[in-house]
């Protein structure tokens, strides 16, 4: 069994949700972007997910775009990614999940990414910007070495393309349960229930719900249908509050997930 199968399966026994967090890596600087992961792992996540810095972030609302931009001024390049994963894999075991775009992954090669991803210890890859029409490169890429994949589902995707995107995904599945891009959002989309029966209609992978999920009851809507809670941008403007100040910040993520972590058990109703 995986990490990241076994992340999925100790919160099932456990009667709750998985809690996946997305960061940027790199943001604000390498060497803070460590002590967030560090905090994250430590206070309740059960599958980290590490944004690969990029200059075209298309898929990403503000906050994540200025959480690139933030790292890669503060010097965070792919090699300095690998090492952070690294140096994660050091003190935790916990699933780790690329964040990126296709262009990051044709800049090393796949078979060089893969060989770099694996020898630092990540478990999969979402790439944002990858239909699974063309990843079969990537998927036979992946599958040689045992790197997970995560694909996409959207509110628009009709049946027949959930079926085509499962048949892709070999980690778990992504539902995206607003339309746009990455940001924080108000409420939770009502009709969250129906559509992730509908994906398990056509996989037995776990499903995820992330895109605007901030607040306790956001969190607690979620766990009462999903097999994991993705939380990011609400995780990031932790970040962006105090940027240089990681003695501030990390206290504010820490306070953040105190309020989120205790609303992934199941049975409570939305």
């Amino acid at each position: 069994m995986n990490r990241i199968e076994q992340a999925f399966t100790l919160a099932r026994e456990e009667n709750r949700a998985a809690f996946v967090a997305y960061v940027c890596g790199g943001d604000p600087t390498p060497a803070d972007s460590l002590e967030v992961c560090r905090t994250l792992l430590e206070n309740g996540t059960d599958i980290l997910e590490i944004g690969m810095p990029f200059s075209d972030p298309l898929a990403d609302g503000l906050t994540n775009q200025l959480a690139a931009e933030r790292a890669l001024e503060g010097g965070m390049t792919q090699e300095k990614l690998f090492a952070l994963v690294r140096e994660v894999r050091a003190f935790s075991n916990a699933p780790i999940v690329l964040y990126t775009y296709y262009n990051l992954l044709l800049a090393h090669g796949l078979e060089t990414f893969c060989r770099l991803a694996v020898e630092a210890g990540v478990d999969g890859v979402l790439t944002l910007d990858l239909p699974p029409e063309e990843a079969a490169e990537l998927d036979a890429a992946f599958a040689q070495v045992g790197l997970k994949t995560v694909y996409i589902v959207a509110p628009t995707s009709p049946p027949e393309r959930i079926a085509l995107i499962a048949s892709h995904a070999t980690g778990f599945i992504y539902y995206v349960s607003q339309e746009g891009v990455t940001g924080v959002r108000d409420a939770v989309a009502s009709d969250l229930h129906q559509r992730v029966s509908a994906i398990r209609q056509h996989t037995a992978l776990p499903v995820v719900v992330g895109f605007g999920i901030s607040q306790p009851e956001h969190v607690k809507t979620v766990a009462a249908v999903a097999d994991g809670v993705v939380v990011g941008s609400a995780l990031v403007n932790c970040i962006a509050a105090t940027p240089s100040e990681p003695n501030r910040f990390l206290p504010l993520l820490k306070s953040k997930l105190d309020g989120l972590i205790p609303m992934l058990a199941k049975g409570q109703g939305t």
